[in-house]
């Protein structure tokens, strides 16, 4: 090659970084996330400025949500006039004013226009075995609809077990209506589509994925499960339709995760966020005249029930605004579950800040996740929470996929966020607060029983771990804000 043609070649790559290094700086609001783009880029050329042009490029999220969003405020402008009975009903009924966990809920309202709403019974439901048998009754129990959507849907047992069940409804002539995420479920195919549309179901995959290895469509799934029937009875958590969250095979890895059934006006939002994503990825509209939202009388256990949906159609990480409310909150007693904590410089220093005011803060964690860098990365957190008093806890018994929260034993949340950024920022997701002092005591209770399989780390040998243990921690630490 002449030698002309190799200095224009280099030229024109150093302006080429110089460019995306400038675009970098720009286009990503978080500090964190920014230097770390950047020293991949400077560090890794190519990779970094292919691994940024596939996860950080926000282009995609302007074009694919800017119109879900002003969809989403059109018909939450409708439905306004709803959740502000419901706001003046609850709040005068019991004066959260005076109660620190009002800033918590005002904010949810001012943010979200998420009603606060009372009289719903809420159930809890551990692990497969307690989940599916309520929400296969629910489904059968169905008159007028039924409305599911699931991140993973696999067809296995259970899977088909629900299915049958919905086409079983459809057929009685019950309108169901099925959203699945077409990253998160492959295995449904043709094949079932055509079995629930032939019974008279609607299915429409959220964001179809034509191209598996394009990176950046999997930045925004939706990681939502979300089941609501005949606007009166929800389902919400972090449980996916699979056998493996059912623990009754010998041999298998044993799965924990928790779910809540509302029945209720606490529906209301959930219903909500599965009528804005319908109207995203299906070509048939709802409007407010077809939501089916069921008016309620005193009726229930007196549960006050307050939803919170954030995702790429945002204006903020609200889930984030939340955890970091309940945190701020709190007086004497944090507990944490998640699956996956890689929490970003907020949640972290509000956790020390929380555990050197001497607040006991309790943070239960899988002892080995389902993903090597995820779980390097978030192991290279635990120091800095150790050395400010957290207590950190690795389950032992399987993996730990429940993602709660429980605050001085009166203010709950459990839901489908995980402790990462890729819940907060990148993927849609829902997440239901109890403020209740008797839900909030069991949940409570279910993190200690959680953590008699879990073995606690030592914050003095967690320290001196040998150097070449940490490194591949910290350097995964580094990918944090796209894990």
């Amino acid at each position: 090659m002449p030698e002309n043609w190799k200095i224009f070649i280099g030229a024109v790559y150093v302006i080429l970084i110089i460019l995306v290094c400038l675009r970098i700086v720009f286009e990503t609001r978080s500090a964190t996330k920014t230097m770390a783009y950047l020293l991949l880029v400077l560090f890794i050329p190519l990779f970094g400025m292919l691994f940024y042009i596939a996860f950080g490029i926000n282009y995609w999220k302007r074009k694919l949500y800017q119109r879900k969003m002003d969809e989403d405020e059109m018909l939450l402008k409708q439905l306004k006039r709803d959740v502000h009975q419901y706001n003046a009903s609850t709040l005068k009924w019991i004066d959260l004013q005076n109660d620190e966990r009002g800033e918590l809920a005002t904010m949810l309202i001012k943010d979200l226009h998420s009603p606060l709403t009372r009289n719903n019974t809420v159930k809890i439901l551990l692990n497969g075995e307690e989940k599916f048998p309520e929400l296969l009754q629910a489904i059968q129990e169905a008159r007028n609809h039924i409305h599911i959507e699931y991140y993973i849907f696999d067809v296995d047992d259970i899977g088909n077990r629900v299915i049958d069940a919905l086409i079983q409804k459809a057929r009685e002539g019950v309108k169901v209506r099925f959203i699945f995420d077409d990253f998160g479920s492959p295995q449904i195919k043709r094949k079932q589509i055509k079995a629930l549309e032939d019974a008279g179901a609607e299915v429409f995959p959220f964001y179809k994925v034509h191209f598996y290895l394009l990176a950046n469509r999997l930045n925004y799934r939706n990681h939502r499960k979300i089941v609501v029937i005949d606007g009166k009875t929800g389902f919400v958590g972090g449980i996916n339709v699979s056998d493996k969250y059912i623990n009754q095979t010998p041999g298998k890895r044993f799965w924990r995760d928790t779910h809540l059934r509302i029945d209720g006006p606490g529906v209301y939002y959930l219903q909500y966020l599965f009528i804005t994503d319908w109207n995203f990825c299906a070509n048939r509209k709802l409007s407010v005249e077809e939501m089916h939202f069921s008016q309620f009388s005193d009726a229930g256990d007196d549960r006050i029930v307050q939803l919170v949906g954030s995702g790429p159609d945002s204006h903020q990480p609200s889930i984030l605004f939340a955890i970091l409310q309940m945190i701020y909150l709190a007086k004497e007693e944090i507990l944490i579950t998640t699956p996956y904590f890689i929490p970003g410089e907020s949640i972290m220093h509000a956790l020390r800040v929380a555990a050197l005011s001497g607040l006991k803060v309790k943070l239960l964690v899988p002892g080995k996740s389902d993903s090597r860098i995820v779980n390097a990365a978030a192991r290279a957190y635990y120091d800095d929470l150790l050395q400010a008093g957290v207590e950190v806890y690795c389950y032992s018994k399987g993996f730990v996929h429940a993602k709660t929260m429980v605050c001085d034993g009166k203010t709950a949340m459990v839901g489908t966020a995980n402790m990462d950024n890729r819940s907060f920022d990148f993927n849609f997701e829902v997440n239901a607060i109890v403020y209740d002092t008797e839900l909030s005591s069991k949940l409570r209770n279910i993190f200690f029983e959680d953590i008699r399989d879990a073995q606690p780390l030592n914050p003095k040998q967690w320290h001196t771990r040998s150097v070449w243990v940490q490194l591949p921690e910290k350097f995964a630490r580094l990918f944090s804000p796209e894990l």
